[in-house]
């Protein structure tokens, strides 16, 4: 099968790109209608567990990866395993786990002590998640649902992640989502802050 990459997202290694599952898959619309079947799955099994959502629980590497593999459990025979190869995004990826952790432990303690608002907090970690890049695919749509378990843990309204702008094409959409995360790069967090609740 030939893989199709929009704008903004990160190619399969080969080594990856055999690890797919479902064998009558022929082309990218196939995948991708494939994939949002088994995320929608994953939401499900968020949906119902929500109230059990607590920060000690939720900010761990366990249920990082346990959510992924959720949502890719029946695509992709990698889901739930972090990358074994850098990319053209991301920390090297020796450096996965400790990142992550750094990343979870410092989200617990701002939720703690920080004075800044939630949903900045939220944003922050959705950024930096999205940059440590620690699986080899899918880490936009993880890192969104992973902010929303976290809104969750403060009993807190799910991010509506763009889904305001009815008027705009899914691929415009896309490149705002992606301009707003390079902004962050740049650690100006406005427009990302303003995606996330639009």
């Amino acid at each position: 099968m030939q893989f199709e990459y929009p704008f903004g997202s990160t190619p399969l290694d080969p080594d990856e790109a055999i690890d797919l599952f479902p064998s009558h898959i022929r082309n990218q619309a196939d995948l991708n209608l494939w994939e949002e079947a088994n995320i929608t799955q994953a939401e499900l099994w968020v949906n119902k567990r929500q109230r059990q959502f607590h920060m000690s629980t939720v900010l761990t590497e366990g249920f990082v990866r346990e959510l992924h593999r959720r949502m890719f459990n029946r695509t992709w025979r990698w889901s739930g395993t972090f990358r074994k190869s850098n990319k053209n995004i991301g920390v090297d990826w020796t450096q996965i786990s400790v990142k992550l952790n750094d990343l979870l432990l410092n989200t617990i303690y701002q939720l703690d002590h920080s004075a800044d608002a939630i949903d900045e907090i939220a944003t922050r970690f959705h950024h930096q998640l999205v940059w440590i890049h620690a699986f080899p695919n899918g880490n936009g749509r993880h890192a969104r649902l992973m902010t929303d378990c976290l809104l969750m843990t403060k009993d807190m309204k799910r991010f509506s992640w763009g889904a305001n702008y009815a008027s705009i094409s899914t691929d415009l959409l896309r490149t705002k989502y992606i301009d707003a995360l390079r902004k962050a790069d740049r650690s100006d967090y406005s427009e990302l802050l303003s995606f996330v609740r639009a």
